[in-house]
């Protein structure tokens, strides 16, 4: 809902047909033997300011080379579901990943100190997913909490050991963007 509210999740309307925007997910432990998952909020749920359990998907497997997400649930994952599956296979200690909208952060990536993919690279793409992880690779843990989709615009992601991290590492970012304006 905070992200709904702060316009970091949402709906555009400027297109013939709306496009929700953003997306959520958290790790989920799995049990002895089983293999790690995550929920992640359905494609197509950004316009939605509170969501149900309808709205989420669980993904159980995901083969990057394939382009191939496995999940089960009421409605299908986000598009950007590979991108969440490597930042949990990259970082042990990412327990949330939230996807948003930030003109300002993405504009301001670089004065920011913010890593970011390249521009060329296009978003919900396994060349998206794969720069994603090497990013992460070698950033190990970026200070912020906070990458640039560089090839998405205004695309933005934060995540954290819990969901107050994650949301707290956005918006404390998009309040240092705010204040270059």
């Amino acid at each position: 809902r905070i992200l709904f509210d702060l316009g970091l999740i949402g709906e555009d309307t400027s297109a013939a047909k709306p496009v929700g925007f953003g997306n959520v997910s958290q790790r989920v432990e799995p049990r002895p033997g089983e293999t790690p998952c995550f929920l992640i909020t359905a494609t197509q749920t950004g316009h939605k300011p509170i969501l149900t359990e309808n709205d989420y998907s669980l993904v159980t497997a995901w083969n990057l080379k394939a382009n191939q997400v496995i999940a089960q649930g009421p409605a299908p994952p986000s598009s950007e579901s590979l991108t969440h599956a490597v930042i949990y296979a990259t970082l042990a200690k990412a327990r949330f990943v939230f996807h948003g909208h930030s003109p300002a952060i993405w504009s301001r990536a670089s004065p920011l100190g913010l890593p970011s993919t390249a521009r060329e690279t296009p978003y919900g793409t396994p060349e998206i997913a794969h720069e994603i992880q090497a990013l992460l690779a070698r950033l190990h843990y970026p200070k912020t909490g906070v990458l640039v989709m560089g090839g998405h615009t205004n695309g933005i992601i934060a995540f954290g050991e819990s969901a107050d991290a994650a949301g707290h590492a956005l918006i404390q970012v998009q309040a240092q963007a705010q204040a270059l304006i």
